[in-house]
């Protein structure tokens, strides 16, 4: 079944929780033992992963290059001031309207991206998202997306919006690894980022499998037999899948950067196609590669000539992406996103969605 027919699904992240546990993130355990130990078998992918934007996902304050390398970031927005200041090993996040002044530490770092990064902090027991984020483009503060046309009416509003259950459980699964728990959101037992156990699933069963040489016990996610529409599904928990942003109306440039979506609405997408997936263009172990030409020859498994294969382009045999897949900003983003709806890309054509 193909996620166009899909009528019956699973949002995995949006299942709302009676109750969240939150616990302190002071004790995150770091470094990060599962890498090590996968490390020792895998060394191809276990290596080089740790220092992808992926793995730098969710970062704390302590450990946050981007905080590290701003003792003062600073953002005004009409009667409202905003900085993030370094402190030692803390960055604070204050919003002050001239009278009053709303003060906390940044919890946690999201984000690593080209884009930039987004701030949650604790306050009154609650988790907020900050209203300014940091923009690798500008090297600065400006509104964080979704913020952007916000009309706060006091200080709490513009300082940060409050995150409910499913934001959290949202957030923290897709930023980081075991993070949550069925229903509950453990920050205790949170590693930073996508590690390997995050797609690969718990390594100690695996461990102990292999050095006892059970295989039932050793097993664990088998990602490389999944098909191009299993792999844009398990990509889609963080990523989107087709059929949650088809459901949620999600229409326009926003919806650029979900990738799952925008792939399987590309003409040439096919569910039981493996030359479509998601790992047949980026390796997750790797940093993603930004050169147009380094997907030259992933285009040519398909399109290379020949009988048997797709049309060949008639214009050009190099950086085929950078026609058929455009790079697209989202106002506000200070980034351009590539659009995975691969296509013939008319000159004013409106934004297909």
């Amino acid at each position: 079944m193909t996620a166009r027919s899909a009528f019956v699904f699973t949002i995995l992240y949006m299942v709302c929780p009676s109750r969240i546990q939150i616990i302190a993130a002071s004790s995150v355990p770091v470094p990060y033992r599962a890498v090590r130990e996968c490390a020792t078998c895998h060394p191809a992918q276990a290596k080089p992963q740790p220092a992808t934007s992926m793995a730098h996902a969710l970062e704390l304050p302590a450990e946050c290059t981007i905080l590290k390398n701003h003792s003062l970031l600073t953002f005004k927005d009409g009667p409202y001031s905003y900085r993030i200041e370094r402190k030692g090993d803390q960055s604070i996040y204050s919003v002050t309207d001239g009278q009053n002044t709303l003060t906390a530490p940044i919890g946690w770092a999201f984000g690593l991206g080209g884009a930039g990064q987004t701030y949650v902090y604790r306050k009154d027991g609650q988790l907020y998202q900050t209203r300014v984020s940091y923009f690798s483009d500008i090297d600065g503060l400006d509104f964080t997306l979704g913020a952007l046309n916000a009309k706060p009416k006091v200080l709490a509003e513009a300082a940060g919006q409050l995150m409910d259950h499913n934001e959290q459980l949202a957030c923290f699964g897709c930023h980081a690894t075991n993070a949550t728990q069925g229903r509950k959101l453990n920050l205790d037992a949170l590693t930073p980022g996508l590690q390997c156990e995050r797609c690969h699933g718990p390594a100690d069963n695996h461990v102990q499998g292999v050095r006892l040489g059970d295989a039932k016990l050793a097993a664990m996610n088998h990602l490389r037999s999944f098909s191009s529409e299993q792999m844009s599904n398990f990509c889609g928990q963080c990523h989107r899948t087709w059929e949650q942003i088809a459901v949620s109306g999600i229409r326009g440039v926003v919806n650029v950067r979900f990738q799952p979506y925008r792939l399987t609405n590309s003409k040439c997408y096919d569910a039981d196609d493996s030359r479509i997936r998601c790992t047949s263009c980026h390796d997750p172990h790797q940093e993603v590669n930004r050169k147009d030409a380094a997907y030259d020859s992933k285009c040519q498994t398909c399109h290379a000539g020949g009988k048997a294969a797709a049309r060949a382009c008639k214009v050009a045999k190099s950086d085929c992406v950078s026609c058929h897949m455009p790079k697209i900003e989202i106002p506000g983003s200070h980034f351009k996103f590539t659009d995975h709806e691969i296509r013939i890309v008319r000159a004013n054509a409106p934004f297909p969605d």
